[in-house]
């Protein structure tokens, strides 16, 4: 299964666009970021209530929880 992140055209990605693309809650997104340590991917913080995601930085945190089962049998 491949998960299609956006190409990096300048579009930042907000909460719940993250959300849609994981297929989890916005508010499991918004848990990932406040939990100590952060659990989800980098995010920038654009003010109090604005939060974005660089696709480059959502692909890189998703292949840093990515599980070969080819190489876990090893």
């Amino acid at each position: 299964m491949s998960i299609d992140v956006p190409a990096a055209s300048g579009a930042l990605l907000t909460t719940e666009e993250l959300a849609r693309l994981v297929k989890v809650d916005p508010s499991t997104v918004r848990r990932w970021r406040t939990a100590s340590p952060v659990q989800g991917p980098a995010f920038i913080r654009l003010s109090a209530r604005v939060v974005k995601y660089d696709p480059e930085d959502v692909r890189a945190w998703l292949g840093r929880h990515r599980t070969d089962p080819e190489e876990s049998a090893r």
